[in-house]
């Protein structure tokens, strides 16, 4: 002490003027405390008493969620998309283990049906065999997977038991897969043969309003002929036709248009049935002159088949397809892959009528025919 207030004396300053300066910061603080210290959570005054009294302090930390700006189950946005890309997603809430268990069937399968990527089903045999592979595709497309009591065939314009000789195609006429009477019936076809005229006559008909797509430039007298894709609401039984083919292609970028006027000659069944205006198609015929399997396959990735009634197709077995390729053995795999997808989708197959030829991918086979034309009808709608 002595020693300290001899250099205080001395050098530092005098010990009378420094003892005010060491007063000034326990000042401060008390005068803090006497401010701040009402305004403060009890927790925080308790905590800072304890700690004056030499206890241990504890902080006390907030258990509340974070609020989010989104609300739970909206739509959210991938960083890594713009705007044309964008795309929503559903979260599932509050589903443990068990109640995910005993979720609803039909809930469960309207999640079946919706755009899946196509499952590539496994060989027929134990490894690659073309008997086997064909085998399996044909047994599939001759054998009918639904009986219907009453149908419509070619030509005809009531709805009748089956015929006894069996037609190029028929639709199931059962009321339940029927259009209401106070729908609005739309009917497509995709041909460019002179075999779609009896489809185009029975879908007339019903009173359907029909579109008819073909690339060729022929027209058949009292059809209305135009690249439009403008709605012909009304025109009930009238077949407007359209210089446009089927796409199989969706780029990942483009959306669906609008209603409007389509500027290309090849679309995807979804973007045609946008710019029209509708979001159910009836029935539809399609004779792709073997890019059926693409299209399939499109339709099958994108869910598009929900909005397909009644579906009669020509499948070609000449040869492997538009943009399909591998060995033949692979071919077939991929052609009952595709078979398969259309049934997961919901399609049953009603009848089956083969085509001339024998061939199939280039090789001549006695118990198969080079096509054959399928009719099926969606029970799932």
């Amino acid at each position: 002490m002595r020693t300290c207030a001899r250099w205080l004396g001395r050098g530092g300053l005098p010990l009378r003027s420094g003892l005010p300066l060491l007063l000034i910061p326990p000042f401060l603080l008390a005068l803090q405390l006497l401010v701040v210290g009402p305004r403060l959570p009890r927790a925080a005054r308790l905590g800072a008493e304890e700690e004056r009294e030499g206890a241990v302090a504890f902080s006390v930390l907030s258990i509340e969620p974070v609020r989010d700006s989104r609300q739970r189950g909206s739509p959210s946005r991938r960083p890594d998309l713009d705007d044309d890309e964008e795309e929503e997603q559903v979260v599932d809430e509050g589903l443990t283990e068990e109640e995910g268990a005993y979720e609803d069937e039909n809930e469960m399968l309207s999640r079946q049906v919706g755009p899946r990527a196509l499952e590539l089903q496994s060989w027929a045999a134990d490894g690659p065999s073309f008997t086997a592979e064909l085998n399996r595709v044909i047994t599939f497309i001759t054998r009918p997977q639904l009986n219907c009591s009453r149908t419509l065939s070619p030509g005809q314009t009531q709805a009748s038991e089956p015929a006894a000789d069996s037609p190029r195609w028929l639709l199931c006429a059962e009321d339940w897969l029927l259009p209401a009477g106070d729908t609005l019936c739309v009917a497509y076809s995709f041909s460019m043969d002179g075999g779609v005229s009896e489809f185009l006559n029975t879908v007339s008909a019903l009173g359907c309003q029909v579109h008819s797509f073909d690339l060729s430039n022929s027209d058949a007298s009292g059809r209305h002929l135009g690249n439009s894709l403008a709605s012909n609401h009304g025109d009930g039984g009238v077949v407007r036709q359209h210089k446009m083919w089927l796409e199989w292609r969706a780029p990942r970028k483009r959306k669906h248009k609008r209603r409007s006027n389509l500027g290309t000659v090849s679309q995807t069944l979804a973007d045609i049935m946008a710019a029209l205006g509708h979001h159910t198609v009836h029935f539809l015929y399609a004779d792709l002159l073997s890019a059926e399997w693409r299209v399939f396959q499109n339709w099958i990735e994108s869910g598009t088949l929900q909005s397909v009634h009644h579906l009669v197709a020509t499948v070609h077995l000449q040869w492997a397809g538009f943009e399909v390729g591998g060995t033949d053995e692979e071919v077939l795999r991929y052609w009952f892959s595709v078979l398969h997808g259309l049934q997961a989708s919901g399609l049953k197959l009603i009848h089956s009528s083969a085509g001339e030829g024998l061939s199939v991918l280039k090789q001549t086979v006695p118990n198969a025919h080079s096509t054959y034309t399928l009719s099926w009808v969606n029970t799932r709608h």
